[in-house]
Parts: C-alpha cells; sequence; structure tokens
C-alpha cells in the first residue's frame, strides 16, 4: 500500500516536473527555430534592399559619369585661354547640367594648375587655387579614369552642404596634363534616399569607398565614419569582396548590426544595407511573446492544477495512513478481544474435561474401589481425552493448521451414512430429509472432518429451529464457487445436480444444510466463522463449530458459504474439490483392531518431552517391543551411526529444538534408504504448509492401539526382508 502511495505521489512529482519541462523544450525548440527563421527573414529583407540600393546608387553615378563625358567632349580640343573666352556659354550649359541633377551640386573645369576655368554656380569663376584637392591631384600623375574621393566642405566664398567630388582627367591632343573636370555630388542627396526606403525598424544604409570611408549613411551622425579594414569586418569584406553579409559593431555609435554589402560596378564604392540585431531581436521576441501570451498561462494553470492534485492527494494519503492506523488500532483491539474469547473459550472447556480426568484419577486411586466402577472412570479418561483431542483439531482447522490426512471417499455415500448418526444428534421432533446426486461424488479429504464438519453444521441447525422443524440435507456437483458465475441458494431453493460438460474440469461437490428456523440477522453474517463467537447462552456452546468447518473447508481447497433470511432459515453449503472420473473405487476406513504384538521388533523413540518419551517407551514394552529413547536428533543420528541395523523404526517427535522431525527422516532417508520413519506432532506449522515429505504422520494423542498398528505396517516389510535374508544364508 505505501508502495503503492510512493510511486502515485512521484508520478504527480514527474508530472509536475513534466508539465514545466516539456513546455519549457517545447518552447526553446520553438525559440531555436525561430530564431534561425527570423535571422533568414532578415537576411533576405536585407539582401532585397541592398539590391534597392545599388541600384539606385549605380543610375545615379552613371547618370554623373556620362554628365562629366559630355562635357569633356564640349570642351575637347579647345585650349584653357578658348574656355575662359566662352565662359557665360559654358557656364550655362554647366549650370543647366547641375540643375538637371538633383545629385549634383556643381560642376568645374579646372586648369593644369588648379585654376577654375569655368563653374555651374558664378561668372566669372574666382581666383582660387584647387590643387591641393584630392580630386585634383589624383589625376595629375596620370589617367586613373573616375575618381571619386572623401566628403569635403565647400571652400570660401563657397557655402553650402559637404559634397564628394566625382572627377576626370583633362588631356592634350599628346596626352599631357590638361586640368580636371569635375562634379561636385551631394551625401545629403543619397540620405534622404535612404531615408524614404528605410521605415523598418533599425534599417540602415551607407554609401561608402574601398577604403572604408562612409559617404553617407542612414542614420546620420555628425561625426565622420569610416570602417577600419583591418578589423574583423575589413578583413571578411576582403575575403569576399564584390558581395557579402556581415554582423559588425559600429565605431561611430557603437550599434551592432547585421549588413549587407555590395560593390557597385567597377567604381570603388560599396553599397551597404542592414538591420540592427536589436531589431532582430525584437522581433524574435515579439513572436515569442505571442506563444507566451497562450503557453505561459496555460502551463502555468496545469502546473497549478498537477500541484493542487499532489497537495490534495498528499492530503488523502495522510488521511488514509491516519485512518489505517486507527483501522489497525481498532483490528488489534478486536484481535485482542479475540484472543480473549479464545483464551476463555479454551479455558472454559478444557477446564471441563480436566475435571473430569481429575476426578476419574482420584476416584481411581480410591482402595477396594470396585472393578465396573474402575472401568467406567477409566473409560471416561478416554473419552474426555478424546473430547480434548476434537476441540484442539477444531481450533487448528479453523486456522487451517490441521495436518489432515486425505483420502478417497463418495461424498453421498458418506452422508447416507451419517445420517442415521445426525438423526439421532438433532432429536426425533427435527424431519430429516436426505437428497443424493444421480452420481458418485469423489473427494479427496479428510474424511473424520468432513464428518465432523457435517455434524458441526447439523448441531448449529438444531439449535436455530430450538429442536423442531425440518433438515435438508442436499448433496450436488457444481461447476464452480459461489461468486464466479453461480449465485448463492436461497432458502427453499431446490437446485439440480451441475453435470460438467466434456468432463475437462470436474468442478466442485456441494453439501447443504438446509434448516427451517430464525435465520441469521445482516449484521451478523461477518463472524458466524469466527471462533468462539456464539449467540448460545454460556455453558450451551463453545462456538467453534462453525469455524472448525471454516478451516476445513478452506484447508481443502474448498469454501464454505452461507444464505440466510430471518424468519425462514440458512443454508450452509460446504464445496469440496470433485476427483474426476465415475469408476473410482470408494475406499471405507477399516475399524481399528486390538494392539498387535511387538514383540521381535526394536524400536528408535526421538523425543524432547521427556514424559511423553517415557509413556511411548513404556507402551511399546506392553506391546512387546525393544524400545530406546533419545531426546533430540543429533543423539538419534548417534544412536544410527553406531548400528542402524539394531532397529526396525525410528519413531520421532516432529518439533523439536535444533533438528526437526522430519529434517531428521529427510537424513535417515539419504543414509539409510531402508529404515522406515514414522512421525508424530500435535501441532507443526511446516506439516500443515508442506505436508510429511511421504512419511507416515501419527497425530497426538494417540492410543496405543494406533501407536502399534502404524509401527507394525510400516516395520512389517523390513522384517520379512529380514527374514528372507536369515533363511537364504
Amino acid at each position: 500500500m505505501q508502495t503503492a502511495q510512493r510511486n502515485s505521489l512521484r508520478l504527480l512529482q514527474w508530472m509536475m516536473a513534466a508539465s514545466l519541462a516539456l513546455p519549457l523544450a517545447l518552447f526553446v525548440f520553438a525559440s531555436t527555430v525561430s530564431w534561425i527563421s527570423i535571422n533568414e527573414t532578415a537576411d533576405r529583407e536585407i539582401e532585397r534592399s541592398l539590391d534597392v540600393v545599388h541600384e539606385h546608387a549605380l543610375k545615379v553615378f552613371e547618370t554623373i559619369d556620362r554628365s562629366l563625358s559630355e562635357i569633356g567632349e564640349i570642351i575637347r580640343g579647345i585650349p584653357d585661354a578658348g574656355i575662359i573666352s566662352r565662359e557665360e556659354t559654358l557656364h550655362q550649359r554647366l549650370k543647366q547640367l547641375a540643375e538637371s541633377l538633383p545629385q549634383v551640386k556643381s560642376a568645374w573645369v579646372f586648369d593644369a594648375k588648379g585654376r577654375a576655368l569655368v563653374n555651374s554656380l558664378m561668372v566669372p569663376a574666382p581666383d582660387i587655387d584647387f590643387s591641393d584637392r584630392d580630386y585634383f591631384k589624383a589625376h595629375v600623375a596620370g589617367d586613373i579614369g573616375t575618381y571619386i574621393g572623401p566628403a569635403l566642405k565647400p571652400r570660401p566664398p563657397y557655402q553650402g552642404a559637404p559634397f564628394f567630388g566625382f572627377s576626370r582627367r583633362r588631356q592634350t591632343e599628346d596626352g599631357s596634363f590638361a586640368g580636371v573636370i569635375q562634379a561636385s555630388v551631394l551625401p545629403e542627396y543619397f540620405e534622404h534616399f535612404y531615408a524614404r526606403i528605410g521605415s523598418e525598424p533599425g534599417s540602415f544604409f551607407a554609401l561608402g569607398l574601398r577604403d572604408g570611408t562612409v559617404l553617407a549613411r542612414f542614420p546620420t551622425i555628425d561625426s565622420e565614419t569610416r570602417l577600419d579594414v583591418g578589423g574583423p569586418a575589413g578583413q571578411q569584406i576582403a575575403a569576399n569582396a564584390r558581395t557579402g553579409l556581415i554582423t559588425v559593431t559600429s565605431a561611430a555609435d557603437g550599434i551592432e548590426r547585421r549588413l549587407g554589402y555590395q560593390q557597385l560596378a567597377e567604381y570603388p564604392i560599396y553599397i551597404s544595407a542592414g538591420l540592427e540585431t536589436s531589431a532582430i531581436r525584437a522581433r524574435w521576441l515579439s513572436t515569442m511573446s505571442q506563444h507566451l501570451i497562450f503557453g505561459a498561462p496555460a502551463t502555468a494553470l496545469l502546473f497549478f492544477l498537477l500541484g493542487l492534485s499532489l497537495r490534495r492527494t498528499r492530503h488523502l494519503y495522510a488521511e488514509a495512513a491516519k485512518r489505517q492506523e486507527a483501522e489497525e488500532a481498532l483490528k488489534h483491539g478486536q484481535r485482542l478481544e479475540a484472543l480473549g474469547q479464545l483464551t476463555g473459550g479454551v479455558a472454559h472447556d478444557f477446564n471441563n474435561l480436566l475435571t473430569v480426568i481429575r476426578a476419574s484419577v482420584d476416584l481411581l486411586r480410591r482402595p477396594d474401589l470396585p472393578e465396573p466402577r474402575r472401568l467406567r472412570y477409566i473409560d471416561a479418561i478416554s473419552d474426555t481425552v478424546t473430547r480434548a483431542a476434537r476441540l484442539t483439531g477444531q481450533l487448528l482447522a479453523f486456522a487451517r493448521r490441521q495436518t489432515l490426512t486425505p483420502k478417497l471417499f463418495d461424498v453421498g455415500h458418506n452422508v447416507q451414512m451419517l445420517s442415521e448418526i445426525i438423526g439421532t444428534l438433532i432429536g426425533s421432533r427435527i424431519e430429516i430429509a436426505t437428497q443424493g446426486p444421480s452420481e458418485p461424488c469423489f473427494v479427496n479429504a479428510d474424511a473424520a472432518q468432513f464428518e465432523t464438519a457435517m455434524i458441526n453444521m447439523a448441531v448449529n441447525a438444531r439449535d436455530a429451529m430450538d429442536g423442531r422443524g425440518k433438515l435438508t440435507i442436499t448433496v450436488r456437483t457444481a461447476a464452480e464457487l459461489p461468486g464466479h458465475s453461480a449465485q448463492l441458494p436461497k432458502p427453499g431453493d431446490r437446485r439440480p445436480d451441475a453435470r460438467n460438460p466434456g468432463g475437462q474440469n470436474p468442478g466442485y461437490v456441494a453439501i447443504s444444510v438446509e434448516d427451517s428456523g430464525v435465520g441469521i440477522p445482516q449484521e451478523q453474517f461477518g463472524r458466524i466463522f469466527e471462533p468462539f463467537f456464539t449467540t448460545k447462552e454460556v455453558g450451551q456452546g463453545t462456538g467453534l463449530g462453525l469455524s472448525q468447518v471454516f478451516g476445513f473447508a478452506r484447508q481443502s481447497g474448498g469454501e464454505v458459504v452461507v444464505a440466510s433470511e430471518v424468519g425462514k432459515g440458512s443454508i450452509f453449503t460446504l464445496y469440496l474439490p470433485r476427483v474426476a472420473g465415475d469408476d473410482v473405487p470408494q475406499q471405507v476406513s477399516a475399524e481399528e483392531a486390538p494392539p498387535l504384538d511387538g514383540r521381535g521388533m526394536s524400536v528408535l523413540v526421538v523425543e524432547d518431552n521427556i514424559e511423553v518419551g517415557k509413556f511411548a517407551i513404556d507402551a511399546l514394552a506392553e506391546l512387546g517391543y525393544r524400545a530406546t529413547l533419545v531426546d533430540n536428533a543429533t543423539h538419534a543420528l548417534e544412536e544410527l551411526a553406531a548400528g542402524a541395523d539394531r532397529f526396525d523404526v525410528v519413531f520421532t517427535d516432529v518439533v523439536m529444538p535444533g533438528m526437526t522431525g522430519i529434517e531428521l527422516a529427510q537424513e535417515i532417508r539419504r543414509h539409510q534408504t531402508d529404515l522406515p520413519v514414522v512421525l508424530t506432532s500435535g501441532y507443526s506449522h511446516a506439516l500443515s504448509e508442506n505436508g510429511s515429505d511421504g512419511f507416515e504422520v501419527l497425530q497426538k494423542p494417540y492410543s496405543m492401539e494406533q501407536l502399534s498398528r502404524v509401527l507394525h505396517r510400516v516395520a512389517g516389510w523390513r522384517q520379512m526382508k529380514r527374514a528372507s535374508a536369515t533363511r537364504a544364508s
């Protein structure tokens, strides 16, 4: 019971742990899958945005490049003086070009010394030296094609937004350096465009040079930014120069971002688009929070219900434990009460028996006692001993500790023989009717205990009818015990014999004893088989009769059931296992023969009770046996070791200190296989549980006649063997 309780509590605890662990594991798994999915989705969004800004930047730079090519074609072959002479016309042309391109702030034409020949801003061009600008110096040494430089601030007197130069080399007919054609490009143009398309939280766009200089970015910052080309991000870009995806922390604002980058055609420009990793995490947290909104309350509710169940179960088990303690205390009290009843009943009955024996012994001691009276007192002692043996047999039968002597007999035949005895016992005012079976009903049981059980049920019926009424004894077959498919009979029912089809299962023999008495109240049903429970007045009965029936039925492999209605009588039905076969011969116990002469036979008596041992020795001596007494199994083995041929039989008690009688008999069987052993015991747990292991058993108390017959029977074949050996020699 405690193991089952511990298992159920442990199961609830495991369920509580599982109610948290399983959703948590599922949540972790879903979080991992969601994290991977959201990152993949973010990468795809970055790649799409990168395609957009790349296409935009490519068109802008190609347009500027074509515009510079157009200016170059206009001034091709015109010397610096010719350009100055046409300054007004060229100024209008450059102004028109700059106004048509919103990304271009201004357009310039410089001579070989860095002086402005013409621009789109004013006429005449100011006399300022621009030879220190990177977009000019880059072309002095040779033709490098299109040059794009870092962001610059306008030089006075010019004002306005910062710009970066987009320039080309001017060459003479012989290829020498003639100056530079330059367009000032506004970074804010790109920033405005990025702001329009960067609606997603955490969006990032940038336009930068190959050396890491950032020309334009969104979101904008006041300080200049530059990518460390020697750092991890720069190394990753160098490893995949054209395009790729990286995660980088900006040195300008300290924000970690997931960036996609791509080189702008053949220009020394990189376009990048990205998302802040915090924004990606925010998407993931938003998705998982939706799962938590539904999952967390459900998990909490399940955990709470399981916790409540665990608490309730513990409370119930605690209450059950208290109730069990109370029940155990009640059962203990009931056992003490039953023990008191048992002790009182045994003491009462045995005191009555001892009184008869003591009085008979005292009278036998009187001198000049007439022979008839002496014989009468001796018979009284003998009868009283028999009654005492029957009383102990009833106790042992109820406790299922009686060592039964099973024999094969026909129940119907035995009941017919007992009916006359029962009729005399219950009196002439009670009508007795016997209904036998239509076929032999053999059982393998203790015939004496069966007869005692029948008499006890008949006496119980007689007392229930107050000596007047009708007693019906019915013998029939039953396929199985009640409670399986059969129902208990009701008073007045008459059932036909139950046939066992096919003969595969012999079933049971049912012996019903029905009376027309007062019946049994319902509240007494649970106690009618208790020892010493009786509704009779003190001195009218011991209360052991029905307990003997119960013990005999259970020990024989059967059952006893009762059906009763107050005022309509009762039916007690004894079920015994049936022996299969219709042609089993009937075995009838023989009458006791007079004591047999034991002259010429030697017996080794093993008895730890000296008084009982002396009685056995004296009895055997009176019968002509030669007897040797030892008080334990060890001494018996020593006697046999000294000469086992001196003895014809070993007669040993079962219950002895040290080695038991059964163990002694088994030891003798191993070493002296032809030496018979007879066991004797008033009660032995080993005999009642495991049997006699094939050895002959004589129940205590035994008479001289019983002792002589058992010893003569088991030792006779050994004497015959010795006689044959003597004649042969």
